[in-house]
């Protein structure tokens, strides 16, 4: 039977995003809205989009197997595979069995884990289950790696600019530059119809704009403040954002994370502090005394008023970690974790020893779990925090790399996937030379829906 596991996280990443992007003022001109209505109302430069050439299967073979590649990882140390992805092209077979492809040229198949789906949050769905096992009693030494990955598509209309795509691969095991913190989870998880996929021949979802903030900002402030109680049991001294160097956000776009970080660091701390702590902590406020949370998520004076006190807050331990979401747009399930990868290489790593991050997972439908990590201080660590950051920079690189499409081809290119999703047999007609080397692409669809992938040398 394998030690107990100490200092249980991840010990190496990897990020894919497509290789072509839209340009968000492109966009702006082609959907004949205001200018700035996307780059500035949403905070979004660029985003990324697959051809029909992609889907979830091969853009999380592609991210599994650069993590496989990059860190020379022998697949029978590995026990545990787990996925996380709303992008649902089977009702039965999962994501997970078509990564064993990659295993079971090793002979390598006694690995656990399968898919977890609810919208955004089945990454964090699948990391929790990595974590748990590795700390478990049914842990065998072994390490687990967990796969979150989706194709964020929408319709013709005002939520298209707020699609993404993309997958993140995390080597999850012991004696971890990132460690995660034991005991403090907190979640909240209801019932909403805020965002959803009832059809199952159509790639786009159900949206309810204002629903889906109302939902994303009042899971916010439930997990947030049950956060901070679990934090006080094991620090009396726990102060909230102050005690913390960073806080990392799912990102549906990024102006939605600024107004969650001035809803976190100053609207709830303002409603939670004594009267007496108010007038010092929070000069100039005092006129929302009497303000209700659930009243607020809609209140421009609010909004206003603490994203202007949390400024700077947010420039120093929020907007590092935009970077990709910014340039790619909302990858849904890895969102997040592009998050951390953007904070990572913001730094250097003797920058980022000892610190300690939490980070807010959502997922619509709805399901949000808020909980934190640090960053290792032993020696150890500290090379392997190095080679995972040497590791992210040559990744993230690669958006310059990325080849820009104007507005009018990137709409004939979704009608291509939309008209012929479902469709079998198929043969995709997508380019492959646009694909970044190193990218699984689909083949063809056979007539009894069977897909075939090839790698792109």
């Amino acid at each position: 039977m394998a030690q107990k596991a100490e200092n249980v996280g991840i010990l190496a990443m990897e990020l894919y995003f497509p290789s072509q992007y839209v340009d968000q003022v492109d966009l702006e001109k082609f959907d004949e809205v205001g200018t700035g209505k996307y780059t500035i109302g949403l905070g979004q430069s660029k985003m990324g989009f697959c051809s029909d050439r992609e889907d979830i299967n091969s853009v999380c073979l592609t991210a599994l197997h650069r993590l496989i590649e990059r860190n020379n990882i022998n697949l029978h140390d590995i026990g545990r595979l787990e996925v996380g992805t709303e992008t649902i092209i089977d009702k039965s077979k999962s994501v997970k069995t078509f990564l064993m492809t990659l295993f079971a040229k090793e002979g390598a198949t006694d690995v656990e884990g399968i898919d977890s789906t609810n919208a955004c949050y089945g990454g964090t769905a699948a990391l929790f289950n990595a974590i748990n096992w590795v700390e478990s009693s049914s842990w065998d030494g072994r390490k687990a790696i967990v796969v979150a990955g989706d194709i964020g598509l929408y319709g013709k209309g005002p939520a298209r600019p707020t699609g993404g795509a993309g997958a993140v691969a995390m080597l999850i095991g012991p004696d971890a530059p990132l460690i995660f913190d034991c005991g403090v989870r907190a979640s909240y998880m209801t019932h909403a119809y805020d965002f959803y996929k009832p059809d199952l021949a159509c790639e786009f979802p159900y949206v309810d704009g204002k629903l889906t903030i109302t939902c994303y900002l009042n899971a916010l402030d439930n997990c947030y403040n049950l956060f901070c109680k679990k934090m006080r049991n094991v620090d009396s001294n726990f102060k909230g954002l102050l005690s913390l160097d960073g806080m990392l956000f799912h990102t549906p776009y990024c102006k939605l994370v600024q107004k969650s970080l001035a809803r976190v660091v100053c609207f709830n701390d303002f409603l939670n502090a004594s009267p007496n702590d108010r007038k010092q902590q929070f000069p100039g406020l005092s006129q929302f005394d009497n303000y209700k949370r659930e009243e607020t998520y809609f209140d421009r004076d609010v909004e206003k008023a603490f994203m202007t006190y949390s400024q700077s807050l947010f420039e120093e331990k929020t907007k590092p970690s935009l970077h990709i979401a910014r340039n790619v747009g909302n990858m849904y399930t890895p969102s997040l974790y592009g998050g951390l990868v953007s904070y990572l290489i913001s730094k250097s790593p003797d920058q980022l020893i000892g610190k300690n991050f939490a980070l807010f997972s959502y997922g619509s439908g709805l399901a949000s779990t808020m909980f934190s990590m640090k960053i290792c201080k032993n020696m150890s660590a500290g090379s392997k925090l190095e080679r995972l950051i040497k590791s992210l920079n040559n990744t993230v690189s690669m958006l310059d790399e990325r080849q820009c499409v104007q507005a009018t081809v990137f709409t004939d290119l979704m009608d291509v996937r939309a008209k012929n999703y479902q469709t079998a047999p198929y043969e995709p007609s997508g380019s492959i030379d646009v694909l970044f080397p190193g990218t699984y692409y689909l083949v063809r669809i056979d007539e009894q829906r069977r897909r075939r992938y090839e790698r792109k040398l």
